[in-house]
């Protein structure tokens, strides 16, 4: 009998301890890493932008690792293709995503309908600014890139429209430069 009550007394006691370990977990709040950027601790997913790639394209700070992110639903003009030279407007769209990113954090947002990853190993990602803009649209609404719509997203129509009105206002690269339209593909001369 007395054995019987020492192990209802040890039960007891496991599961008043799992309990109290269980109730401390859920009420403590967790400890997040500390980071030289105040909007990084006070804002979870802003990485630190390192460099503007091209337009459409940039590097951030993801806890010590450099990752290349390749905006989604948008294309600038080319600037470092191999096997193209530098296209009207994209040094204009690079210098745009340069002057608005730099020294600057960014929130990075995947696409339900969109890959992780291109074919040359990008993340692919909604990108906002510290002040909440997306950019991609932005470029798109200012004139700087296309709605690249060869690929499904979720954001499509939006992007269209916004290339639309660019379009219609004669903005950016819709009134300094001859655009093409191959299969899909926009490429601006001079």
């Amino acid at each position: 009998m007395k054995e019987g009550r020492a192990r209802l007394f040890l039960f007891v006691l496991v599961l008043l301890l799992a309990a109290s370990v269980i109730y401390a977990l859920k009420t403590s709040p967790p400890k997040l890493p500390l980071f030289k950027n105040s909007l990084e601790s006070s804002q979870p997913g802003f990485f630190r932008v390192l460099e503007s790639a091209d337009g459409d394209t940039i590097v951030v700070d993801m806890g010590g690792t450099k990752e290349r992110v390749r905006l989604v639903g948008v294309d600038t003009p080319e600037t470092h293709h191999p096997d193209k030279p530098v296209q009207c407007f994209g040094q204009a769209a690079s210098d745009f995503t340069s002057g608005l990113l730099s020294g600057k954090s960014v929130r990075l947002e995947s696409d339900q309908q969109s890959t992780n990853r291109d074919r040359y190993d990008r993340l692919l990602r909604y990108v906002y600014t510290e002040s909440g803009d997306l950019l991609n649209k932005k470029l798109i609404s200012s004139g700087y890139g296309f709605a690249y719509t060869s690929f499904p997203f979720d954001k499509s129509a939006e992007f269209r429209q916004a290339e639309d009105q660019a379009k219609e206002s004669r903005l950016g690269l819709w009134g300094a430069c001859r655009v093409e339209n191959s299969n899909g593909y926009f490429q601006t001369a001079y």
